[in-house]
């Protein structure tokens, strides 16, 4: 029998131990996509005590203690940080499966060197040995020792990315760069929306009055973040966008009866957006960028939380939303004119691997390798079924050795050994497909595949 979470972890064969030692596991981190807080890591950051540094904000735990029936005091309340802590060493044995057991294993024999299995017998034990080792750590300490390399954080065009700069200047090892984040922009029937243009067009110098200045004023904001190391952009798609073509002039009478005060349908919503994903991504495509799409959130869904806590914070779940139609038109659409920039398409419903997985493959052109990206498995598909599934529609229908590799997603500085998790995956699927015979026991080719996979082919193609 197995020993849980010893050097062999999730390595079932010969070739998945070689592999992961030889190649993956001290290869450098490329984090193309989180939500880390530049501020944090500016400041060097030290945490005050593990508590801090799992729960606060972490609505993945904070989801899994509300599901074992743990009190909200001992989550987001009034609770000792040590109490919450030992509330949740006192319910994670119950989730067997979940990957926040097998993350937070990690965890604590990546990062702090402890093996204890977390439970509530064990919790003092962790507490004390993880705090004094927290004591000794700041922000800086956690990218170093996780070997990230590059880290993007998620900016809101407006932001004038002060604490970038400052981090460009400073000793840190690990380059920290933003990536376009305008959503915002996007939510044209949020109740701010106004509030933003006038945000937006201050940092841009611009006054946005019409759908074309906005457009005008997230294209010189593109210009200011590229200045900056920027090369990547990120949006939520979580209503569907308009099938049929979009033409400026509904765009902008769209945009006047917003900004008259009225709300928009959701199918006028699905034409706006439509029309400044178009716009967008023949900017992307002007500066060489990379689009992410990020697709199937069905987010807030209880309005009760939502009023009582906001967003993130552990109310939202997979979409069923069909979007094959609209993101095809919206590839051909920029495809048409050459105008199609790098592209990722991030999928939350599994059921959607074999849409999406295909319909990348209608839009490659031979200029980069793997111009269009089936993403990695993304938030409540990041678990070891939903990455094996993941890599095994992508090799299905695609081109394996071209992908990109994973991101943590995740606001925790704690949260890199998801990458440790995944390279273990990715070892063990080849691994299983050379021992059962379905491809060569070639340590050179597999080698290839598992350092571009892991860090080369991200390098190389968001050009960092």
């Amino acid at each position: 029998m197995r020993g849980f979470n010893d050097d062999d972890f999730l390595l079932d064969t010969l070739i998945a131990r070689r592999l992961y030692r030889e190649v993956a596991a001290d290869l450098p981190v490329i984090d193309y996509h989180s939500h880390l807080q530049q501020g944090e890591i500016a400041a060097r950051k030290v945490f005050a005590n593990i508590t801090e540094l799992w729960l606060g904000g972490d609505h993945y735990k904070w989801r899994l203690m509300r599901t074992a029936g743990v009190d909200e005091s001992f989550i987001t309340g009034d609770q000792s940080d040590e109490a919450k802590f030992r509330a949740f060493c006192k319910v994670l044995p119950l989730a067997a499966g979940n990957p926040i057991h097998h993350w937070c294993h990690l965890e604590l024999k990546r990062l702090f060197g402890i093996e204890l299995s977390i439970n509530e017998a064990n919790a003092g034990d962790i507490w004390s040995l993880a705090n004094a080792k927290l004591a000794t750590m700041d922000t800086w300490a956690f990218l170093e020792q996780a070997k990230v390399e590059i880290a993007c954080t998620t900016d809101d065009p407006a932001d004038d990315l002060a604490q970038h700069d400052e981090l460009a200047r400073s000793a840190l090892k690990t380059r920290v760069l933003p990536a376009y984040r305008p959503d915002r922009a996007m939510r044209i029937n949020k109740p701010d929306f106004a509030e933003y243009l006038g945000q937006l067009g201050k940092a841009a110098g611009i006054t946005i009055d019409s759908f074309a200045a906005l457009v005008k004023a997230l294209d010189d904001r593109v210009g200011y973040f590229h200045a900056r190391g920027a090369r990547i952009s990120d949006h939520a798609l979580d209503i569907p966008l308009s099938v049929a073509p979009v033409s400026a002039a509904e765009c902008e009478a769209l945009f006047a009866r917003r900004l008259g005060g009225a709300e928009l349908s959701e199918a006028q919503a699905g034409v706006y957006l439509r029309g400044l994903m178009e716009a967008l991504g023949r900017v992307y495509a002007r500066h060489g960028w990379a689009m992410c799409l990020h697709i199937g959130a069905h987010r807030n869904n209880n309005s009760r939380r939502m009023r009582e806590m906001g967003p993130d914070t552990g109310y939202d779940s997979i979409s069923d939303m069909s979007c094959s139609s609209s993101l095809a038109a919206l590839l051909d659409a920029l495809d048409s004119t050459d105008e199609l920039p790098k592209t990722l398409l991030f999928c939350l419903n599994p059921a959607m691997n074999e849409v999406l997985s295909t319909l990348i493959g209608a839009f490659q052109d031979g200029s980069v390798r793997g111009k269009l990206q089936f993403g990695p498995a993304w938030w409540f598909n990041d678990h070891k079924d939903g990455n094996l599934a993941q890599l095994a529609t992508l090799a299905n229908h695609g081109v394996l050795g071209t992908f990109v590799g994973m991101v943590t997603d995740s606001r925790s500085f704690a949260s890199y050994p998801r990458h440790d998790y995944f390279r273990r995956l990715l070892c063990r699927l080849l691994g299983q497909w050379v021992e059962a015979g379905e491809y060569p026991d070639d340590m050179a080719a597999l080698g290839d595949i598992v350092r571009g996979v892991c860090y080369e082919n991200a390098k190389h193609y968001f050009g960092l």
